[in-house]
């Protein structure tokens, strides 16, 4: 089954906290400090894989996460990193960011291989904070926090040209010509990749990949019929074909090339943006009228106009030479990046909370366990830094706000306090 769109959750490893470990060898009774760093955490890698042409795996698993980083272990040993997760995507796939819509990155052209979510640093151990006045450093860093994602993943097909038409536009039947040898026109064969792509083979080994987009009719936009389903692949086309029925069954060929292009006008500004050729279909049953009234309107507005017949093969080899060379005369379409993950992620910090259990005022909380992670309280520089600390995170106000009196016990990260102001 094909499909476009889907929404996962991403979250990179954590790193591995530093240890805090002593030599304890036979005849070295105040051995030093060996605690060991912690290692990285794993990275979440997104990488494109040309044999993957729809999002339909990601159905069955919505959810990723890399391998956090291990802690460091005594004897200076560094703890393993944790193992980067690889998920790959169609060519074309832009990531997104879910809340705000914007663009992380668009996984096309050079952009084969990226690093969204980097998984968070190991912490150091305490053999590096021994110094001449503190030879026995109880303390190490933890780990960096892991980050974490929800982000929409939506292809945008890599077609160069995109077919449009209303379904009695006469698609299909140009598509079933230029699928089969016919002497007249040459060999056209149209290799199907997936239900809306395909590669148009011409002489001279060259070629293009053309989009076709099923049930585009009036209210597609809005979501009526299946044309909203593809449009978002029209975003990625150098130009397009815009087929027209000019039989005698048309009795407003005008009107039917403006339906459409307001359809894209309403799903996309961009979207107008994009060349059209404008190509008449079934000559052998069109009327004069019909053809006078799309030329006059392709010469007002500027617009190269065919008038093509898939019954007969007419004007169809001219038609795809110069698609062919209008689209090579085209950059490669590819989306900035709006949403650094880099900067914009902000590692979520619950703060901290204050708990009375019995005659005791327990605060907890991830500020106090990183706080606590690298400050030696048994040093006079450390009790100093802990106290400025309780005082500018507003700690103390809150535990007066609790109800705390000067005596009663506070419990943080198991040390236990009598408190003063």
């Amino acid at each position: 089954m094909f499909k476009d769109y889907v929404k996962i959750y991403i979250k990179s490893g954590k790193g591995g906290d530093g240890a805090v470990s002593f030599r304890r060898e036979l005849y070295v009774p105040n051995g030093g400090p060996d605690g060991g760093d912690g290692g990285k955490g794993g990275d979440i890698i997104f990488e494109v894989d040309n044999n993957i042409h729809t999002l339909s795996d990601f159905y069955h698993n919505q959810k990723f996460k890399a391998e956090n980083g291990e802690d460091g272990r005594k004897r200076k040993c560094h703890g393993a990193n944790g193992k980067d997760l690889i998920i790959k995507v169609p060519p074309g796939t832009l990531i997104k960011e879910f809340e705000t819509g914007k663009i992380i990155r668009d996984m096309s052209g050079d952009n084969k291989r990226e690093i969204i979510l980097q998984g968070g640093k190991g912490g150091i151990g305490n053999m590096h904070y021994a110094t001449s006045t503190m030879q026995a450093p109880k303390y190490a860093k933890p780990g960096g926090e892991a980050k974490e994602l929800n982000v929409i993943l939506e292809l945008k097909s890599i077609a160069d040209v995109g077919l449009l038409g209303l379904p009695s536009a006469g698609k299909s039947t140009l598509i079933s010509k230029i699928s089969n040898a016919r002497p007249q026109i040459a060999d056209y064969p149209f290799t199907t990749l997936n239900p809306h792509l395909g590669v148009v083979k011409l002489s001279d080994n060259r070629s293009f990949v053309m989009a076709d987009l099923p049930g585009l009719i009036e209210g597609a936009s809005e979501g009526k019929g299946l044309g909203d389903r593809f449009l978002r692949h029209v975003e990625r086309n150098k130009l397009l074909l815009h087929l027209v029925d000019l039989s005698y069954l048309t009795q407003d060929p005008i009107r039917d090339i403006e339906l459409i292009n307001n359809e894209l006008r309403n799903y996309s500004d961009d979207i107008t943006e994009i060349e059209q050729i404008i190509v008449g279909t079934k000559k052998d049953i069109a009327t004069q009228e019909n053809i006078n009234m799309l030329d006059d309107y392709c010469k007002k507005n500027n617009l190269k106009f065919f008038v093509i017949s898939a019954a007969t093969g007419e004007n169809i080899k001219e038609l795809l030479d110069y698609t062919y060379n209008r689209i090579n005369q085209k950059d490669d379409i590819q989306f900035a990046t709006e949403f650094d993950t880099t900067i914009d992620i902000k590692v979520e910090d619950t703060g901290f909370t204050i708990t009375k259990e019995k005659d005791v005022f327990v605060v907890s909380g991830n500020k106090i366990d990183k706080m606590m992670g690298y400050t030696n309280l048994d040093t006079e520089k450390g009790f100093l830094f802990f106290q400025k600390f309780i005082r500018e995170q507003g700690i103390e106000e809150a535990l007066l706000n609790a109800g705390i009196e000067e005596g009663d016990t506070v419990s943080i990260n198991g040390y236990e306090f009598e408190f003063y102001k």
